[in-house]
């Protein structure tokens, strides 16, 4: 994820607040610099949220949420408590020791900055233990996707999400925006009567008549985990502690597509332990979700797009599943250490899809992801910022989104596997289990990781590998697992036959007295499909394109990631053909990972660049803020 780092000024007159002996005072916000750490204001050293309680309305016709955030406080002799806000429009601040709410001063500091927002400074006293935040949030909040009926399933029903990670929870809550205080929280929603509401937390399986929802997450998670959806939802059951949300159109496909949901419980419990959050359940998004999932615990947020009919995308919720051991139960205690999330989790999604696909299916899932990651690596070496391909970042004075590339995730997974072949895969296994065990409930650095490892694997059975090589420096190391598939390499042979001239769809005489195409569409799957279309020179002839069309229907193939990547083709060889159903693909489905890159390549070309910017300018409203400041810096708007 990135954003637009174009300066932002916005000068606010005054602010309305109160000192404690309820007195109204303006305030003129001042241009004092608050530090920052870790991306954040907050002074958790010295005064921290344990939990929170937010009491909101949701307000779809003016498409903001109204209440107060209540935070518990623990106080190490502070005389004030910051707090991180973005887009929020602060009403007043009270403080309390049991019931008693009585106001007390707070003071915005600071200019807004473009990424990191503003400090809210609150004055607060020893015996102080809550601090209660009224408040707004405004068409600035980032996190918030309000969609109007005509982008959803049913056509009839708002819905409402929010996407926080890496920090954009501060846009819809006051809170301490930092991945290495975690804290429990509870919330009451008033939502209308038609809808539900769901949250990272305990979740109703049905609506009410009242329109009010109680929710309970009672494991401490960083915050950038508080979730939040409003639609017109109903849940299927999909195991005895497993579910989808969806909304009413799709849950016959949803049901269909996520069935082996309970297995993959099993193969993750089998591999590293007990599940620890009680409840997992999926809530399939409408079309402008910008990622593929988001693991909120409880409850995975996920994408349309993976609903391809014939479980060939399921990984991702494999990934997502996955996370509630690796970024959820053991969490980055900065964004600079990212990997630690990410690395782990793609590593053992492939271990789940293992047991679910078998070995040979696994590889080929990871060696997609390994053609992406040399794509990326490749990409960051010419960038201003080579240093992104370590897996130890160095953030400071960026976007923490910056560093959510295929580093953190695919070379940190290999980084596992390349430990896994050295060490073995039992050793590897108990050394792994035993760290989500020892962590569990914390927030790590990366130094925290390679104490641990040496620790208890390297050292313990006198093992000699070079960790430093993969975590300090770029590339990727000589050291790393290869992995090899026949059906890949059979892809790309036909790939470059067909490139050079080659008749690849001709019949060939088998032993029986059928004929048989060459390439049958039916006889492969989507990754060999995937690896395939990627393995196509940029330079196809107009009569190529046309041919593979006419035998494969690669432009009417509704399997996103083959859409995806066909599109690229498409675009690079100007394929008017592929067109329409590009701009149908664009307008409708808002995960980044697809439409920032075919934005981006529509804008390398003199005969696609003006209909880029068109385009966007036509269907940005359909996106969510993340999709969004990532293609107006593509496309320099």
């Amino acid at each position: 994820m990135k954003f637009t780092l174009g300066i932002l000024t916005l000068i606010l007159s005054f602010l309305y607040s109160c000192d404690a002996r309820n007195e109204n005072k303006s305030k003129q916000i001042t241009q004092e610099k608050t530090p920052t750490r870790n991306h954040s204001y907050a002074n958790i050293e010295a005064a921290h949220t344990t939990h929170l309680h937010l009491d909101l309305a949701v307000d779809f016709e003016q498409k903001k949420l109204s209440g107060v955030a209540r935070h518990q406080i623990e106080n190490n002799k502070s005389s004030e408590i910051i707090f991180d806000i973005n887009g929020l429009k602060i009403n007043k601040v009270t403080t309390s020791i049991e019931s008693e709410e009585l106001n007390t001063s707070h003071e915005i500091k600071g200019a807004i900055h473009p990424i990191l927002g503003q400090a809210l400074h609150i004055k607060i006293e020893p015996n102080t233990k809550y601090v209660n935040i009224y408040y707004e949030t405004t068409e600035k909040s980032e996190a918030l996707d309000w969609l109007d009926s005509t982008l959803t399933s049913s056509k009839t029903k708002p819905f409402l999400y929010t996407q926080g990670q890496a920090i954009l929870t501060r846009t819809w809550i006051p809170i301490q925006d930092v991945p290495s205080n975690r804290i429990t929280y509870s919330a009451d929603l008033a939502v209308p009567k038609d809808l539900m509401a769901v949250m990272s937390a305990s979740n109703p399986q049905s609506k009410n008549d009242e329109g009010l929802y109680h929710f309970e997450m009672h494991q401490p998670i960083p915050c950038y985990l508080i979730a939040l959806a409003v639609g017109d939802l109903v849940y299927g059951k999909l195991g005895e502690n497993t579910g989808v949300y969806c909304e009413p159109e799709l849950l016959e496909a949803s049901l269909m597509e996520f069935i082996d949901l309970p297995k993959m419980m099993i193969a993750a419990e089998k591999l590293y332990g007990a599940y620890s959050w009680e409840q997992y359940d999926l809530l399939i998004l409408p079309y402008s979700f910008p990622f593929g999932g988001m693991e909120n615990p409880r409850l995975t947020f996920a994408n349309p797009t993976l609903l391809a009919g014939d479980k060939s995308l399921v990984s991702v919720i494999a990934h997502e599943l996955a996370h509630s051991w690796s970024g959820n139960l053991v969490t980055n205690e900065t964004w600079n250490d990212f990997w630690l999330n990410e690395g782990f989790t793609v590593y053992f999604e492939n271990r789940i899809m293992e047991e679910i696909i078998g070995k040979e299916g696994a590889d080929n899932l990871a060696l997609v992801e390994f053609f992406e990651l040399e794509e990326e690596m490749e990409r960051i070496a010419g960038s201003p910022h080579p240093e992104d391909g370590h897996l130890f970042l160095d953030l400071k004075k960026r976007n923490p989104d910056d560093g959510m590339t295929d580093v953190a995730y695919v070379k940190g997974a290999f980084f596992l596997k390349t430990i896994e072949a050295k060490v073995g895969r039992q050793k590897m296994d108990v050394f792994l289990e035993s760290y989500f065990d020892h962590f569990k409930f914390t927030s790590v650095s990366t130094k925290d990781f390679i104490d641990y490892l040496n620790q208890e694997l390297l050292e313990k059975y006198n093992i000699d590998f070079d960790y430093k090589e993969w975590i300090f420096n770029g590339g990727i190391p000589d050291n790393c697992l290869e992995i090899e598939s026949k059906s890949f390499q059979q892809m790309e042979d036909f790939a470059k036959s067909f490139a050079s001239g080659k008749d690849i769809f001709s019949t060939a005489k088998g032993t029986s007295a059928h004929s048989k195409s060459i390439l049958n569409r039916s006889d492969y799957s989507v990754q060999e499909w995937l690896t395939f279309i990627r393995n196509l020179p940029e330079n196809l002839t107009i009569t190529q394109m046309e041919d593979l069309d006419d035998k494969l229907s690669f432009t009417s193939w509704t399997n996103a990631e083959i859409q995806f990547e066909w599109f690229l083709k498409a675009i690079s060889t100007n394929y008017q053909a592929a067109y329409p159903n590009l701009k149908a693909f664009l307008k409708k489905v808002g995960r980044r990972k697809f439409i920032l890159p075919l934005y981006s390549k529509m804008y390398e070309f003199e005969h696609s660049k003006e209909q880029a910017v068109s385009w966007f300018k036509d269907f940005k409203q359909n996106y969510h803020a993340v999709s969004s400041n990532s293609i107006k810096e593509a496309l320099a708007l």
